[in-house]
């Protein structure tokens, strides 16, 4: 019985902190939605809080612009399900707004008016987008909402310096059916975007679109959001600024 017990605490032991945390009850009735997505926000120290405000107002603006709704309006539900999270070090991260259904122009609105009033959680810790992917993955599977596609959203202005390999977590979540698109923000590393694509992005039409300053966020973000929702991946022989990723590497 001391060998079964101790056998149970090695598992345990051995097992991914983020892994532990995934749910064992049998998860509720879910909402069918088109899509589910988690925007992965970055709060890391490289990020002041005027750059921290601009990504926030870019998520908002997005969200308001008539484009994404008629984006949503195309597909089969007529719906989408989001989320936020900060992030920063291997084991911080918040959810910041909850799951929220978005169908129409009233629900988009209280959408952006719900990223707008958020308020930053965290402050440093380190850049970990393995972490970011991880965590993610544990709000996608505790949804209320069942999404005929599931997508990580990622957003950050620099490369994984902390916690486990991030194309390990990548790769997980692709083995999962989920999708990790990615929008780094070139204003500290100039080749940000060549690593988002050997290293972040992942799975069925991942993409990416870069933000070559905070500045420019706003228009990166709307442009990601249209694209992601109506789930076509850019066409990289006309759009330079996109880079697909259909497999990981």
């Amino acid at each position: 019985m001391l060998r079964a017990a101790l056998g149970a605490i090695l598992v345990i032991a051995a097992t991914p902190l983020w892994a532990q945390q995934l749910p064992q009850a049998p998860r509720p009735v879910q909402t069918n939605v088109a899509l589910t997505v988690v925007l992965a926000m970055d709060a890391s120290g490289s990020v002041s809080d005027d750059r921290f405000e601009l990504q926030k107002q870019g998520y908002a603006a997005a969200f308001r612009n008539r484009q994404v709704l008629n984006s949503i309006r195309s597909l089969a539900t007529q719906s989408v399900a989001i989320t936020m999270m900060q992030w920063t070090g291997p084991e911080l991260h918040v959810q910041t707004v909850d799951w929220t259904l978005a169908n129409d122009e009233v629900t988009l609105n209280a959408l952006a008016d719900a990223i707008e009033a958020t308020k930053r959680q965290l402050f440093g810790g380190g850049t970990s987008i393995s972490g970011a992917i991880d965590y993610s993955r544990i709000l996608l599977s505790t949804s209320p909402f069942l999404g005929i596609r599931r997508v990580i959203d990622v957003s950050g202005d620099g490369a994984n310096n902390r916690g486990r390999s991030v194309t390990l977590a990548r790769d997980e979540a692709v083995r999962d059916g989920i999708s990790i698109n990615g929008l780094p923000i070139l204003a500290l590393e100039a080749d940000l975007d060549r690593y988002y694509y050997n290293n972040v992005i992942g799975g069925p039409s991942a993409f990416m679109i870069p933000a070559r300053t905070y500045e420019t966020f706003a228009d990166a973000i709307l442009k990601k959001l249209i694209t992601e929702i109506a789930g076509m991946a850019p066409n990289t022989r006309r759009q330079s600024s996109a880079i697909l990723r259909t497999s990981p590497k």
